[in-house]
């Protein structure tokens, strides 16, 4: 199961798995995968070199990669404080009436100044990127399309590829002619960011833009071996997966995360929504009483990113800390209906690998 993908980065099996916790990504790496961590919810950058530091040191001398989220058009930047006085009013109403309704209790009050998450501002990526490249990593990842000229040309003269998320083929021609290494088709299945051309449609359409010029990976709707296989087969080098690592036993950065554990552990694939409350832009999220509040007729629109993640970051903080599976925010993609139970990453990565083996023998076998 080796394609061009593994010996680009040395790893053993053509499967990049992004993850927001080190401790999944860490076990991915080890795993022989390629473990990504997202950057996203570091607003401290000495807080991410900590953690950079904690990979270096338990990944075996695996590779690894991490992920920034740097949009294409600036959004507006400052402090917290200074970008919280651009959220309405009313909007703010709308979400302390919303989690007095659901029963989220407030947070305790040496945390109820704690900032929101600006991981999404430009200058916070920027300092990701620079934090990461003090470190062994092998791939810079962009969830939000091609990074700025330069900060590909400071990759590359770190010896680090760069990759870009696309949901279009004309958006992966763009990334390439900018000078991105590997393209992530990712479908609108998917967890998180995502467009609206299903992998299926997606995968071959970016392959056939781009796929004699760089790296594909194909990203949406994979959580087993036949759906490796079939990202294979459409032309794809590998899978970039996300949302199937949400349900490993290493994922454990918050109090709150078994209650998003339970909570994805009992959804079907019918069971997302894709909405514009989590941070602005489009992204897919477990759909919960939570989602549904938004969808009502009372609700205010979404602000643009950063200002919407402004608005809610501390309602995201009581979810967690509620411990209630009916109120959970959370990106994942439609394969939580495949999420079934609670596992070791790297019982999920040999049962990947076993499947996508039996998939391409027996496919080997048709005449």
């Amino acid at each position: 199961m080796r394609t061009a993908l593994c010996e680009t980065f040395g790893i053993e099996h053509p499967i990049v798995g992004f993850t927001p916790s080190e401790h999944v990504a860490a076990a991915i790496s080890r795993a022989g995968g390629l473990g990504v961590l997202g950057c996203v919810r570091f607003n401290d950058a000495d807080e991410l070199d900590t953690v950079l530091d904690w990979m270096d040191a338990n990944t075996d001398g695996k590779p690894y990669g991490v992920d920034v989220v740097m949009p294409m058009k600036v959004p507006q930047e400052g402090t917290s404080v200074d970008l919280g006085e651009l959220v309405p009013p009313e909007h703010r109403r709308f979400v302390d009436r919303t989690l007095s309704e659901l029963g989220v209790p407030e947070l305790p009050s040496e945390q109820q100044q704690s900032d929101a998450v600006l991981g999404w501002l430009h200058s916070v990526a920027r300092a990701h990127v620079d934090v990461a490249l003090k470190h062994p990593v092998k791939l810079i990842a962009n969830a939000l399309g091609s990074p700025p000229k330069d900060v590909i040309d400071e990759a590359h003269d770190a010896g680090v590829l760069v990759a870009a998320l696309a949901g279009k083929g004309d958006h992966a021609v763009s990334h390439v002619d900018k000078g991105v290494d590997i393209v992530v088709a990712q479908g609108h299945e998917a967890g998180g960011h995502t467009g609206e051309i299903a992998s299926m449609v997606l995968v071959p359409e970016v392959v056939d833009a781009v796929g004699d010029r760089v790296p594909v990976l194909a990203a949406g709707g994979i959580g087993s071996g036949r759906q490796v296989a079939a990202a294979l087969a459409l032309g794809a080098s590998g899978a970039w997966m996300g949302s199937y690592w949400l349900t490993t036993s290493e994922y454990a950065m918050t109090a709150g995360d078994t209650a998003m554990q339970r909570a994805l552990v009992s959804a079907g694939s019918a069971d997302t929504v894709r909405s514009r409350i989590y941070t602005g832009k489009p992204a897919r999220l477990l759909k919960t009483k939570w989602t549904e509040a938004w969808e009502s007729p009372e609700a205010p629109e979404p602000l643009p990113m950063p200002l919407q993640n402004i608005l809610v970051s501390e309602a995201h903080q009581r979810i967690m800390r509620s411990d209630d599976p009916e109120v959970v925010s959370m990106p994942v993609g439609q394969i939580v209906g495949r999420m079934n139970a609670v596992r070791s990453v790297q019982d999920v990565m040999s049962e990947l690998v076993r499947d996508t083996e039996k998939t391409v023998a027996r496919l080997g076998e048709l005449s």
